[in-house]
């Protein structure tokens, strides 16, 4: 029976983390099973439907000779399948690679594969796609199985490598190819970095082809994962794998706080949900008049302070009463704007103002923001 340790905590066995899950498996392979069941739609964090799985083909109709393999995270790649060669989806695959070859699950087969292609833009007739060898053999797994168990210990040993060199950079996440014969080190450098003789201690380290690969703070986020404000994960790291420009001018457009801290995801980007309802609200502000527009009454000059998009209302105060406000329907603010162009000046915005709130002033009843509350008591 285990002992306690001297200080009396019980002994906590570790967590047992599944290093597959990031190929979309959700166990270790086996060495000696079929491991049909170890690839898992539901497990698979890049998975695509295949919405053609339970449609007939028309009699005579060619199948697509290609099918789609995931590797780690969200690399997925096309190869070509020989003639002999039957596989579905789940099987374990080894795939021609630079140097030696690769393994992989193969992720989509069938004629879902052709709409995936023209969705990625990838030319079926390329020279340059590769082909899958054969289905992995028990020798293809148990290499494959030791080299993703490696990954996590390879990684940090690579960190400690880098502190010692004084490399200003980050290194990410760590890829073995399927024959552990070559690595890739994912990194991160706000600068260039010259990593000639980390490349030489990496090699006479770890006895591989050492390649690197530098990717961006979004990349980063997609690789490490996390949870967002938002309270779910990562939309990088679950179902996104093309990243767009986000600009402050999509938190503008739907009237948000520029608030740094808001504004900014994981990986101190912009977020990218910032785009996801941007082309709704320029739809939306189509109809709605420049808030630069200074509206003239005989009251006096008003300016515009904020926008409810949906409810189609500007809320404008007075210059020299900015206490009231008043919140106008859209199509009463272009009606006087309209009616200033030609000199015609209305008596006061209140008689078109749909609610009018006065500034609500600050009542420190408690005498919590006075340092010296409890000099008293």
């Amino acid at each position: 029976m285990d002992s306690e340790p001297k200080d009396g905590t019980p002994n906590v066995p570790a967590p047992v983390v599944n290093p597959f899950f990031t190929r979309g498996c959700c166990e270790v392979p086996k060495l000696y099973h079929k491991n049909d069941k170890v690839f898992q739609h539901n497990c698979s964090k890049f998975d695509t439907h295949d919405w053609l799985n339970d449609l007939p083909l028309p009699e005579g109709f060619k199948v697509v000779d290609i099918v789609e393999v995931q590797f780690k995270n969200n690399r997925k790649d096309f190869f070509h399948l020989p003639s002999d060669l039957s596989v579905e989806v789940g099987d374990i695959v080894a795939v021609e690679a630079s140097p030696g070859h690769d393994i992989g699950i193969v992720s989509l087969a069938g004629e879902i594969v052709r709409f995936q292609l023209r969705k990625k833009k990838v030319d079926p007739r390329s020279p340059d796609m590769k082909k899958v060898y054969r289905k992995a053999r028990l020798t293809d797994i148990e290499k494959w199985v030791a080299a993703v168990e490696m990954e996590t210990s390879t990684m940090y040993k690579a960190r400690e490598i880098a502190i010692r060199l004084n490399l200003l950079m980050k290194i990410n996440d760590v890829e073995y190819q399927g024959d552990n014969t070559k690595a890739v080190f994912y990194y991160t450098a706000e600068d260039r970095v010259d990593f000639r003789e980390l490349i030489k201690i990496l090699a006479e380290e770890f006895k591989v082809r050492i390649e690197m690969r530098q990717i961006g703070a979004r990349q980063e986020a997609s690789r490490l994962g996390g949870i967002g404000s938002c309270g779910r994960e990562l939309c990088c790291a679950t179902w996104m794998n093309d990243f767009h420009s986000v600009t402050t001018n999509s938190a503008r457009v739907q009237q948000l706080s520029m608030n740094p801290q808001k504004l900014a995801g994981q990986c101190g980007k912009l977020k990218c949900c910032l785009n996801y309802e941007y082309e709704t609200y320029q739809d939306a502000l189509k109809g709605f008049p420049d808030s630069e527009v200074v509206l003239k009454t005989h009251k006096g000059d008003a300016i515009h302070q904020k926008t409810d998009i949906f409810r189609k209302l500007m809320w404008y105060t007075y210059v020299n009463d900015s206490s009231n406000f008043m919140a106008i329907p859209v199509e009463h603010v272009i009606k006087v704007i309209e009616d200033n162009k030609v000199g015609n000046i209305p008596e006061k915005l209140e008689d078109f103002a749909h609610i009018s709130e006065p500034k609500a002033d600050f009542e420190n009843v408690v005498v919590q923001d006075d340092l010296t509350r409890f000099d008293n008591l």
